[in-house]
Formats: C-alpha cells, structure tokens, sequence
C-alpha cells in the first residue's frame, strides 16, 4: 500500500547481476567475500542466481564497493537511489522501497550500458540530472578501472592501502621508477580523483531524491 510520509529515508541501493552465468562459473560467491568487510547499511546477499544486492547507506562508502564490483568487468550494475521503508530489517532481501525498485530497473537496463551499469532515480528535473551527472561519472571511471591491467592493479592497490612508492617497490621487487611509470599508466591519480567524484555526484543525487515530494513508498 502507498505511504505517502515525505520523511521516507532516502538510501542507495546496488543490483548486481553476473553477466553471462549460464556460461560461465559462478563468481557471485568471491565477490560477496571481497564486499563483506567493506562499510554499507544492510551487507550484501545473494538474491537470486547469480544476483547480489546490498544497501549503501553513506555515499561515501559507494567508490570503494563499486569499484569491487566493476573492477573485473564480470557485473552488470543496477543503482538505485530513492527512497527505503522504515525501519531497516537486518537482511537486505526483507528490505523494500523505491530505491530497490530503481536497483532493478537499472540492472535490466544495464545490458546494453556502457560499463553495464545504469542508475536510475526518481521523476523530478532535479533528480534526473543529479542522476544523470553521477551516471556519466561512474561510466568514465568504470572505463579507467577496465582498462587497468593486473600489473597496475597490483601498484595501485598497495598506493591505495598506503604505502609510498619505495615500499610498494621493494614489495614487488622492482624499481621505483618503475612504480611510477605503471601507477601513471594504470591512472592511479586519476581514478582516486574518480572516486571522490563518485561519492560527490553521489551525495548530490541522494539530496535531490530526499528533496523531491510528494513521495510514496511502496509496502
């Protein structure tokens, strides 16, 4: 039954579906493993198939579960933003909204994507180009993390967990120079700035979707 309560909680919500299963192993298992001990609301589950879904609570806490998921290019990606039912269960597959009728549509939407993935949002001007912006956002950074080879994972993980460019050398037993030169060409500067950028963009679309009234949530 609708609710038309104008204080619904706003939240994000990640719809991911592995591409090609019928063909391939399922990696959904592996995936959820490295998602576990990143920072959401409700952990993600398995909801069907091969199918993961979580919510993200903090926009902040999206780039580090995103690029999890798009850094393999394995996932199509359904995000949703908008509003939650109130109170949260304690497992992602009780939880209803708006916000996960978004997650699924962007995620049927996403197989003809680029980098798979679609956000979709509410029906306000504000929150179609809200929505828009961090969509534009996430295919560019998407597109950076898919390009990335093993070798530049390698250097910009260890950048990325702290340590200097002689650490991360000494770790991989090359010169330092040479981290440079694959940190450069896997764009380690580039994709953390993308990566702020994401929670940015992500903030604002989440303002908008709270700001938009009248509201329903679906029960």
């Amino acid at each position: 039954m609708p609710n038309g309560d104008p204080h619904a909680p706003v939240d994000i919500v990640l719809t991911v579906d592995q591409r090609g299963s019928r063909a391939a192993p399922d990696h959904v298992t592996a995936l959820l493993e490295a998602l576990a001990p990143l920072p959401s609301r409700l952990s993600f589950q398995r909801t069907a198939g091969d199918e993961v879904q979580g919510l993200v609570g903090d926009p902040d806490h999206l780039p580090a579960l995103l690029e999890v998921v798009l850094r393999d290019g394995r996932w199509r990606v359904g995000l949703g933003i908008g509003p939650v039912e109130s109170p949260l269960p304690r497992d992602v597959r009780e939880a209803r909204g708006p916000a996960f009728v978004h997650a699924r549509d962007g995620v049927e939407a996403a197989r003809h994507a680029p980098a798979g993935l679609r956000v979709v949002v509410g029906v306000t001007d504000d929150e179609q180009r809200a929505g828009r912006a961090l969509e534009s956002a996430l295919w560019l950074w998407a597109s950076l993390l898919q390009r990335r080879t093993d070798r530049g994972w390698e250097v910009v993980d260890l950048l990325d967990a702290g340590d200097t460019h002689d650490r991360a050398a000494r770790r991989l037993g090359i010169s330092q120079s040479a981290v440079t030169q694959r940190a450069r060409a896997a764009g380690a500067v580039e994709g953390a700035r993308g990566r702020e950028l994401v929670a940015h963009l992500a903030a604002l679309a989440v303002d908008a979707a709270g700001s938009a009234a009248p509201r329903e949530v679906v029960r």
